[in-house]
């Protein structure tokens, strides 16, 4: 019998799977997709949010314990496990020489990442390096890897896990990590959550998964299922405003638009909805596709004039481009009247001091709701460009309670084998909202936390047997 079987195939998994080999136990993986869908939303990350006190090689001057907690505090509004948020946070500050060790490399942000070059460390060839990196370190050590290996149910015995089922086979374990991601990429589920709104829409029809299509959601439904605790809301989620063409799933990062504070937003009555300038996009990106998706129609567009060009990382796909802006209003579809009138009502309460796109500067506007904080400029200078916009889901936030050991709890008592790390108990970080890299902050704590109790669980049981 294996010691512990990992079930998932990302950064979350792959650092439980080499934290518990590391630790003397044989380690089983099973991902559900092919080699070369290999790592779910993880081939799309960049970066991992880290504590630091001082300088660290990439990383520049200090990021604190308490500044850290203060930007999720921000973020979440309060929606968060102090513990174990406080838990991630610390760890973040002592996982890079391990991810060394296991074969990963980390460089300078690049220009148009400045804002995270104190708060972030890049990985070098970003997330597809960084898998290709467990992976390979995962085989020297003699880690098992199966793909094309969905688990379709999980055997308990009250709370202790027994057996997995793989297309049939069953497979038992002493310990199990769960690890597989939320429910993002499951379309049926998606809709129900989400609901019908009040203008008879299906909000979730007009969603976008910014990665995996193999989340489905099947265990953490199986684990609802067999009584384990949950936490979180089910329509909570990181949830991007994306290009509105980029594909179904796996769109990735460069479907992203990022000159939204550059410019305004608006829905599709042609009327602005936020404050654009609110603060730092890194820490404000998060929130768009939400605000999205509860617009008529799930869309917004982006408008910008010359002036941001340059001063944003570029999409995969150009935007929308025109002379003047009654002729950009015709092509994105919008009431040009409307249209018109919003961009004048703006135009007129800009108040512009010295623009600075990389601190909160004083551009702002007066009178006007709602009111545009930082960054607001005229647009008035052409070319013209706007990108209509949907919401891209990266992954929800519902999932299971666990704790400071990582392990899965059944009424508010944890499992002695049965552990979580990554999407599936992010949301007991994030209840809502995110910043830049949190999610790789959580996904690699948890992942190696739940590694070293599953095979401490493990190794004990194989003692216990022995004697």
């Amino acid at each position: 019998m294996i010691d512990v079987l990992v079930i998932g195939g990302g950064n979350a998994a792959l650092c439980a799977a080499l934290m518990a080999r590391e630790a003397g136990a044989s380690v089983l993986l099973l991902e559900s997709a092919p080699p070369e869908w290999r790592g779910g939303n993880s081939m799309h990350v960049r970066n991992l949010r880290c504590m630091h006190d001082q300088p660290q090689d990439v990383l520049l001057e200090a990021y604190p314990e308490e500044e850290f907690w203060q930007d999720l505090l921000k973020v979440t509004g309060g929606v968060t496990d102090e513990k174990l948020a406080r838990l991630v946070i610390r760890a973040s500050s002592t996982c890079r020489d391990w991810m060394r060790r296991h074969g990963v490399n980390f460089q300078p942000s690049l220009s148009g990442t400045l804002h995270l070059s104190r708060t972030n460390a890049f990985f070098m060839g970003g997330g597809k390096a960084l898998l290709n990196a467990y992976y390979r370190s995962a085989q020297a050590l003699g880690v098992q890897v199966r793909y094309d290996a969905p688990v379709d149910a999980i055997e308990l015995d009250g709370d202790r896990f027994v057996a997995a089922r793989v297309k049939g086979e069953r497979i038992e374990a002493k310990s199990c990590v769960l690890a597989c991601g939320g429910f993002e990429s499951n379309r049926e589920w998606m809709r129900a959550a989400w609901g019908q709104n009040e203008r008879g829409e299906w909000p979730a029809d007009n969603f976008i998964v910014r990665g995996t299509r193999f989340n489905q959601g099947v265990l953490l439904k199986a684990m609802m299922d067999a009584g384990a605790d949950i936490i979180g809301d089910p329509t909570q989620a990181h949830c991007v405003a994306i290009d509105a063409r980029a594909p179904l799933y796996d769109g990735g990062i460069v479907t992203r638009v990022d000159c939204v504070s550059l410019g305004v937003m608006l829905n599709r009555d042609a009327r602005r909805f936020y404050d654009e300038g609110e603060d730092f996009w890194p820490k404000r990106y998060a929130i768009w596709g939400r605000l999205v998706a509860l617009q008529p129609g799930q869309v917004g567009y982006c408008v910008i004039d010359s002036k941001p060009v340059g001063r944003f990382m570029p999409p995969v796909f150009p935007g929308v481009k025109a002379d003047t802006l009654p002729e950009l209003a015709q092509q994105l579809g919008l009431h040009v009247a409307t249209f018109m009138q919003t961009i004048g009502d703006f135009n007129a309460a800009c108040r512009v001091g010295s623009f600075d796109h990389t601190v909160l500067d004083d551009c702002h506007t007066e009178g006007l709701a709602p009111a545009k904080t930082h960054w607001a400029r005229p647009i008035d200078t052409g070319p013209f460009y706007g990108y209509a916009l949907r919401p891209g889901i990266t992954f929800t936030y519902l999932g299971l309670k666990t704790d400071e050991h990582a392990a899965v709890h059944f009424g508010g008592k944890p499992s002695a084998n049965l552990f979580v790390a990554g999407e599936m108990m992010a949301g007991n970080v994030l209840g809502k909202g995110y910043t830049a890299g949190v999610g790789m902050s959580i996904g690699t704590a948890f992942g190696r936390l739940a590694g070293t109790s599953a095979a401490r669980a493990a190794l004990r049981e194989a003692a216990h047997a022995a004697a």
